[in-house]
């Protein structure tokens, strides 16, 4: 079971559809022997099959065979939090044949109902998650939980194996998408925070965090340019990749406008013709819900820039082209780049 570290990641041969359809081609020649394994025990098996069956679609990609929700087993392949291949192992998991009762597939790891049972062999030391207290910090205004973890064994191990640790454990509580959710800053401790709590009781925080943010909204902002010039932002909130994760082609619309006030910001005739635009855009958007997402927009000197995220197998960039077309304040422009982790708007993240 592969737990801890990855390899360096390094271009693959051929495309990632290419190399998806060929682990599962593998997968389906090479299940009778995967099931012999698992039926036996036998991990180090496991471990010389698989391991090299997912570095070849990415040698980032983690994997782990788990206890199935509704089958006996579940094969995991999962990011491991590494934004950049998020997509990558949902693309792996949505390419995946029907479960059965033998294996279901999973991009992420799942949240483990016995998570307080379980204990792991870390470094000749016993972690046992009943052991594992929780500091827990809710920052004003922000759906997220910052968590401070301390587990006596903690002391004896190294800083990145400490919170190698905890990154298992809170996916194990929580599940990983969940934690990429909601959980912000996490932190490992050697000595216990003050206030700490035992780590079952996380999932009813989260949960009740989690109950104050269930519905999207849009947040304006105000701030400055590199240069110091006004800008306004319209941010969805909250705006996630791990919701999601298919969305990895990063849409930019640029709309020069030309009325403007004193600090570049649009007025009159040309906010009229953005919002004209956005709500031409917004519908078109609608229709291609499942493909596509309006994340911000921004207005700073003489330009409104639109950010957009899609599934690049969809449509959503050749409607962005097909709208501006008709733009007649200045020369639009639509940049269609790969941004799986959503770097372009990293500021708005929440």
């Amino acid at each position: 079971m592969r737990l801890f570290g990855r390899k360096d990641p390094d271009e693959e041969a051929g495309g990632p559809d290419e190399a998806i359809a060929g682990f599962w081609t593998w997968w389906q020649e090479t299940r009778p022997s995967l099931d012999s394994l698992v039926a036996a025990g036998e991990a180090e098996g496991l471990e010389e099959w698989l391991a090299p069956a997912v570095a070849a679609i990415h040698p980032g990609l983690v994997w782990e065979v788990a206890p199935g929700r509704a089958a006996a087993h579940a094969l995991v392949v999962t990011a491991a939090g590494d934004a950049e291949l998020r997509s990558l192992a949902h693309r792996w998991a949505k390419a995946a044949p029907p479960a059965d009762l033998l294996w279901e597939f999973h991009p992420s790891r799942q949240a483990n109902p016995q998570a307080m049972e379980l204990t792991l062999d870390v470094g000749g030391f016993e972690f046992a998650l009943d052991k594992l207290m929780l500091g827990l910090r809710v920052p004003r205004d922000q759906a997220r939980v910052d968590v401070s973890a301390y587990h006596p064994i903690f002391g004896e191990l190294d800083e990145d194996t400490r919170l190698e640790t905890v990154l298992l454990a809170l996916d194990w509580l929580l599940g990983e998408d969940d934690v990429a959710r909601w959980v912000g800053e996490i932190t490992a401790a050697t000595f216990q925070p003050i206030d700490a709590v035992a780590a079952v009781h996380l999932p009813a925080v989260v949960a009740d965090v989690a109950s104050g943010h269930s519905e999207e909204e849009w947040l304006l902002m105000e701030g400055q340019t590199g240069g110091g010039a006004p800008l306004v932002a319209t941010v969805r909130h909250p705006l996630r990749p791990v919701d999601h994760p298919l969305f990895d082609q990063h849409i930019m619309i640029t709309l020069p406008y030309a009325h403007r006030d004193e600090n570049g910001l649009p007025i009159g005739d040309s906010l009229a013709a953005l919002r004209d635009f956005e709500e031409r855009l917004a519908a078109r958007l609608l229709k291609l819900r499942d493909d596509a997402v309006l994340a911000a927009h921004l207005s700073a000197e003489g330009h409104r820039i639109i950010h957009v995220y899609a599934d690049p197998t969809g449509e959503a960039a050749i409607h962005a082209k097909e709208l501006i077309v008709g733009w007649e304040e200045g020369e639009p422009r639509v940049d269609v780049s790969a941004d799986p982790a959503w770097t372009a708007v990293v500021p708005f993240l929440t």
